[in-house]
């Protein structure tokens, strides 16, 4: 080994480093939400979480771009993610909402919570290596953790705004905590945004609406945050419908071609007989 395949081994150009220090990055997001949490630093607590997944999102894209993407970089990533989608929520909606409200009940609630996020965390990384057809990676199984996270944070949102103290209810935090934790831990099918394909007829147009939502994230933030769940919220039957389709489709498809297959041998046994 010459010196300079030596020198090259001992270190690293940096731009193999930025998909994990985005990671980390992520992960001290999530970490912060739960000191404002204790501050009762309500807003900042949730643009931590999140920033966390907008950082979450930027990781693997860097690491696919640099061609960086590792084996330490995948398991950093799964715990930034459940400490930053599956702790900094649970704790974040307990001590705003459910400690007061149902004390110890309220706890198992946000445990609850936690463990299927990590739940959902473990069935992705073993899903990772398994074949499956084409189209499967337009959905996720489950809501996404980072989706998960935010939506969970739906009434703490609209709290922010609205002048009613019904949004910080015990009951009704606990209620969605539950159903958000069903739907991470759930195989239901959920799209996945990063399969979009946009046309290139459409560019210019979704340049245009993305400047538009801009301006109303600067001027209404709380109002469009909320109106982003509630619409992903509702493209969960179509995406349901949409898999089913998709998975229809592929049985006819296997069927078709085994019966071609049992007809061939089928044929094939025929002349072997003629022959005899």
């Amino acid at each position: 080994m010459t010196f300079q395949q030596r020198r090259r081994l001992r270190f690293m150009p940096l731009n193999s480093l930025i998909p994990n220090m985005l990671t980390m990055l992520a992960l001290c997001a999530g970490l912060t939400s739960v000191r404002f949490a204790l501050d009762e630093k309500w807003e900042l607590a949730v643009i931590a979480i999140l920033a966390a997944g907008v950082l979450d999102g930027l990781d693997g894209r860097m690491a696919r771009l640099l061609n960086s993407a590792s084996k330490f970089g995948a398991e950093l990533d799964s715990l930034s993610d459940f400490v930053s989608f599956g702790v900094a929520p649970g704790l974040v909606i307990f001590l705003w909402s459910l400690e007061s409200g149902l004390g110890g009940v309220g706890w198992i609630i946000s445990l609850v919570f936690t463990v299927s996020c990590a739940l959902r965390l473990a069935r992705f990384n073993s899903m990772l290596d398994k074949k499956q057809p084409a189209w499967a990676s337009r959905y996720f199984t489950g809501i996404a953790a980072p989706a998960g996270a935010s939506i969970s944070l739906l009434f703490m949102v609209i709290s922010f705004y609205a002048d009613s103290d019904f949004f910080r209810s015990a009951i009704l935090n606990a209620a969605w905590m539950l159903f958000m934790a069903f739907l991470m831990a759930s195989r239901i099918p959920t799209f996945s945004i990063k399969r979009i394909r946009i046309a290139r007829r459409f560019i210019m147009p979704v340049l245009v609406l993305v400047g538009g939502l801009a301006a109303v994230l600067v001027s209404y933030p709380w109002q469009l945050l909320s109106l982003i769940a509630v619409i992903y919220m509702a493209t969960i039957p179509f995406s349901i419908m949409s898999h089913r389709r998709l998975q229809e489709q592929e049985a006819r498809k296997n069927a078709e071609a085994s019966s071609e297959a049992e007809d061939d041998g089928e044929a094939s046994a025929e002349e072997d007989d003629d022959e005899d």
